[in-house]
């Protein structure tokens, strides 16, 4: 049985049955009783400016394309229906090659308009939008994209269409994270920045990817960040300044000697704790989703066990261990505790995790251990904290007096 056709009020209907069709064909019925086809294509939401907003605002990206061939309305005559069957069998032909022309982002180009598009609102705009942990990296990202405009393109500084983002451009936006950024700090901004970009290739804000063959080197295998000696511990252990946040204080330590990061120690719960058999395992929030050993199960001794403590409501499960308020607050927390211990080091709530990791092995632990207490699925990334065990052993000797022959 025909589909029943749905005439809308303006004399259009969809031939297109399926959902997934894009694009899809139709045809709008003439007053002469002929049937004009076209295809519907959608090409998802695009940020416009709007001058009536002064703004960039997100619209339904959507073109029409009239075919030129036309259907009889009421076929009569066996030739007139044989001429409409051939005519939507051409219909769907040509639809079906602009669909797939449109998967290899051809027809998208071809028949996108010249838009007025500020990148630099359109990446403000995917930041609003975005919900995933590492929301302050991307923020981060922006502002260090804009720091560099005003250095070395200034004209581009409030304002950037996307095709005015060339190679060049890229390559030194590189440079400039690689001296403003220490470890693999400039190599994850690299990466979420070409998260943008490759998402406005994607819906056709970009036509050609400037971020293609530029790549931001850095050496994973050097442990770039400072790390807490055991005697440094125990110094900011014993530390205590007026109006401290006990809660900042019981998870830092916990991180320190388990090597959680921040991320996952602001969402345990008193149920990722096994009392009875001393045991916390948990789903790292980095890695979950996407590898199969994001789970880490870490052995808790009486100290940690205290460090925890107990539930104070009925409701264990959802409640939290450690009640954190903004990473923000955290670090400065962090900073004006490390301070006062008159540790001079860069001390970041990450460095925990390295701290922890450099001085477990320190003390005689395997890589294999290290890289499970960790939630590594290999011993690729564990392989730096062993490198830093050595140059902290080679400092050491290097530290004692001169030999005087």
């Amino acid at each position: 049985m025909a589909a029943k056709k749905v005439v809308r009020s303006d004399n259009t209907y969809m031939i297109s049955t399926d959902d997934t069709d894009n694009p899809k064909l139709g045809a709008k019925i003439l007053s002469d009783g002929r049937e004009s086809l076209f295809l519907d294509y959608y090409l998802g939401y695009i940020m416009v400016y709007d001058e009536s907003k002064d703004k960039t605002v997100a619209k339904k990206d959507r073109k029409r394309e009239a075919l030129k061939l036309y259907l009889w309305q009421a076929p009569r005559t066996p030739l007139e229906r044989q001429q409409n069957k051939e005519t939507l069998e051409l219909a769907k032909k040509i639809r079906f090659e602009r669909s797939q022309e449109l998967l290899e982002n051809i027809t998208g180009y071809r028949l996108r308009k010249e838009r007025k598009v500020n990148f630099l609102d359109y990446f403000q705009a995917y930041n609003d939008r975005y919900t995933k942990k590492d929301v302050r990296m991307m923020k981060g990202v922006l502002t260090r994209f804009i720091d560099f405009l005003k250095i070395e393109y200034p004209q581009y500084s409030t304002y950037l269409k996307p095709e005015q983002i060339t190679k060049d451009m890229v390559s030194l936006f590189v440079e400039y994270l690689q001296s403003r950024s220490k470890g693999e700090g400039a190599l994850d901004y690299y990466s979420k920045f070409k998260k943008v970009i490759n998402y406005a290739v994607d819906n056709d804000v970009i036509a050609k990817n400037p971020c293609k063959g530029i790549v931001c080197k850095c050496d994973k295998q050097v442990l770039r960040k400072d790390v807490l000696s055991l005697e440094e511990m125990q110094a900011l252990i014993s530390t205590h300044y007026d109006n401290e946040n006990p809660e900042i204080r019981r998870a830092f330590i916990f991180c320190l000697y388990t090597g959680i990061r921040f991320c996952d120690v602001q969402d345990l719960k008193y149920s990722n704790v096994d009392y009875s058999n001393k045991i916390l395992s948990f789903e790292q929030n980095k890695t979950k989703g996407h590898s199969a050993n994001s789970g880490v199960v870490i052995p808790l001794n009486d100290d940690l066990l205290q460090l925890i403590g107990e539930p104070h409501t009925e409701q264990y499960e959802q409640e939290t261990i450690f009640r954190l308020p903004s990473a923000t607050m955290c670090l400065k927390a962090l900073r004006r505790w490390t301070k006062r211990a008159g540790i001079t080091k860069h001390i970041t709530w990450h460095c925990a995790r390295h701290s922890f990791a450099v001085n477990i092995l320190n003390n005689g632990a395997n890589i294999k251990t290290v890289a499970s207490l960790l939630g590594h699925s290999g011993l690729k990334h564990t392989e730096k904290y062993t490198r830093a065990v050595d140059s902290l052993k080679e400092a050491a000797i290097n530290s004692l007096p001169k030999l005087k022959l």
